[in-house]
Formats: C-alpha cells, structure tokens, sequence
C-alpha cells in the first residue's frame, strides 16, 4: 500500500490506494498559501493519520515544473510561497518513508494507464483541463515526462493571438466571455444558446489541441480529465468537427478519446509513482 497525494493550487487530497482503489480519503482547502511553513504543516497534517497504516511509500502530485530525481517543485500554481521546494526531502525527513514527487497531471495520466481507461494502450496521452491544459504521455507502456519534467505543456505553445491555453481550458470563459466554465456548463444544463454557443466555440479550440498532440505524439488514445472535462458533451461534437483540417484523415479516425470515470484517478497515479519508482532503482523497467 501506498499514500498518494494530489496537491492543487486551492485544495488537498490525500488517500491510501491498495489492490487499485483508494480508501481512507481526506480533502480539504488549502489555506495561508502565502507562508511557506504553513502550507507545508497544512501538507503534513493531512498525511500523518495515514502513516500509522503499514504503508511503503509517499507519491504526491503537483502542479508544477518537478525536479523528479531531487524532488524539488517550482513554481507551483496558485501557491505563492513555492517557489522553489525541496518538497522530497522535507517529507522523507519527517515521515521516514521513501517519496516520489511530480507533475499532477503526469500522475493522472499514469493512474489512467495504471488503473482506468489507459490499460490496453501502450501509447495514450492524458489530457487535463482545468484552469489551465496540460497534458501527460505514455510512450512504450512508459511516462515520457522530458529532461525537466516539461514535456505535454502544450497549453504554452502559441495560438492565434496567446496561446493554447488560454482558449482550451478554463480560461477562455474568464478571460474572453466573463464567466466562468462552471456557470457556462449549468447554463448549458439549462438549454441556454448562448451558452451552447460558447461550448461550441471551445470545442473547435480544444480540437486544435488535440491534433497537436496527434501531431507530436501519435497516441492510440487520449484520456481527458479536469474539472471543465464534465462538459465534453456540450464540445465533443465541434472538436471533432474542428478534425477536418487534419492532415492525416485516417490516422484521426482511428483515435480513440475517452472521458476518465474515476474521480481517484489522479491519487491512484500519485501513489503508484512508489511502486514505478522503485522498480525503476532496481532495474526492473
């Protein structure tokens, strides 16, 4: 068994995965993110009661740009105070477990391919959209995270006027539409136009994302997840639409896209980057 962690820019989710499920689950707000110590014993808190189960190891997320070998996060979103945190070497030195820390998104993508609709596919590609849009890849029945842990950042890439970002995730309701993808999503709930409209709209933006990720990495399937990945019936239909202008017809039709059905997945990869991990130091992948 093994503790898994996903840590957001507003909240916290802790839990215990054995035999592919998570039991013993926690989630709560993060708050003072300003401090440093204080996010960090807010952090610590959650994971203690969990140590007193016979546990092997600690794999927590994060939003941000890891250090994998080092454990060190940068940057991470939406808490000011990480700037730079040796996140790895604080939990082992209070807990005396082994832990393994990276990208949160790269930690869905595994738990999909560990545990949900990623399994019968040796290359897939996680996609999460949220307030922002990354993405995680499975090359070989392996994560490809790069030499920074970097790779998938697609939403940074230049498109139209900004970039991907902020037109397929949550960002383009807030920053062109002042709403928010929540209030578009229940307006469209209700039937309103104007807000199938703005789904519409986004679906062609989301497509584009996609074929860019059909154009770097060629998966057999792609896994989206993320809190605006409720709506993709509102957006599937002009995603798909937007798929004419790709280059290679058939390579697309043979796509498969999936919507994720497991509301632990993210905690199920975090906890098996223990496992992963150390296979990984005794040679075994």
């Amino acid at each position: 068994m093994n503790i898994g962690i996903d840590l957001g820019g507003t909240k916290i989710q802790v839990g215990i995965e054995k035999e592919g499920k998570i039991i013993h689950k926690t989630k709560a707000l993060l708050k003072e993110k300003d401090d440093l110590e204080s996010t960090l014993n807010q952090v610590k808190q959650f994971i203690e009661p969990l140590t007193q189960h016979k546990v092997d190891g600690i794999g927590i997320g994060v939003p941000s740009v890891v250090d994998v070998a080092k454990g060190i996060v940068y940057n991470v979103t939406n808490i000011p105070s990480w700037k730079k945190v040796s996140l790895k070497d604080i939990l082992e030195d209070e807990f005396k477990l082994p832990v393994f820390v990276n990208n949160d998104v790269n930690c869905f993508t595994i738990g999909e391919h560990k545990f949900g609709l990623g399994r019968d596919y040796s290359c897939m590609v996680g996609m999460s959209i949220g307030t922002g849009l990354g993405s995680g890849i499975i090359i070989g029945n392996k994560l490809y995270a790069g030499t920074n842990c970097g790779a998938g950042e697609i939403g940074l890439l230049p498109y139209k006027d900004k970039n991907i970002e902020y037109y397929a995730s949550g960002n383009f309701f807030s920053a062109f539409h002042q709403t928010t993808a929540l209030d578009a999503f229940n307006q469209a709930e209700r039937g309103d136009e104007k807000a199938l409209e703005l789904w519409e709209a986004f679906g062609y933006h989301f497509g584009a994302a996609v074929q860019v990720v059909m154009y770097t990495y060629d998966p057999e399937a792609i896994v989206i997840g993320g809190s605006v990945a409720n709506a993709f019936p509102y957006f599937e239909a002009s995603m798909k639409a937007s798929f004419s202008d790709f280059i290679y017809p058939e390579s697309i039709k043979k796509l498969k896209i999936h919507l994720t059905k497991n509301e632990d997945i993210a905690l199920l990869g975090a906890a098996a980057l223990v496992d992963l991990s150390l296979e990984h130091a005794n040679g075994l992948v």
